[in-house]
């Protein structure tokens, strides 16, 4: 872990490698950058992604958002912040069709004074079990 300054990146221990060259949360002067933050554990399996002895791969919207909005509050921590800091999100997802079960997951967490937000759809993300992505941007001042 790097320490933190007015402007530096930060990987947080116990959070998945990132799966290219960029940090999990970036501060840049009171502001938080978390990168894109998806459902992928430390040891790479996936929430909300299940797999049986046949194959058969069951892949939950609501368990995949959750454990994502999780990831984002854990590093969030890090820099003292929590999801109450939180000013924007942008959300990506495989399937608009998954747009209800994200909406209703999300709002276990936020109400309409919480950060604002855009949700677009993808093609795909870094990995075909993967559903949902967030991109977050924190206020906090620092100490």
């Amino acid at each position: 872990m790097t320490e933190s300054s007015s402007s530096t990146g930060r990987l947080i221990e116990g959070k998945p490698t990132p799966r290219g060259a960029y940090p999990h949360i970036k501060r840049a002067g009171d502001f938080l950058f978390v990168s894109g933050t998806t459902a992928r554990r430390a040891d790479n399996s996936i929430a909300g992604a299940d797999e049986d002895e046949m194959g058969t791969r069951t892949l939950d919207i609501r368990a995949q958002t959750r454990a994502v909005i999780e990831n984002i509050r854990d590093i969030l921590a890090v820099e003292g912040a929590g999801l109450d800091d939180l000013v924007e999100v942008t959300a990506y997802l495989v399937n608009m069709n998954d747009f209800g079960g994200f909406n209703a997951a999300y709002a276990e967490f936020f109400d309409y004074t919480g950060p604002t937000r855009a949700t677009v759809a993808v093609h795909q993300l870094a990995h075909p079990h993967l559903l949902v992505e967030l991109k977050a941007l924190a206020f906090k001042p620092q100490a």
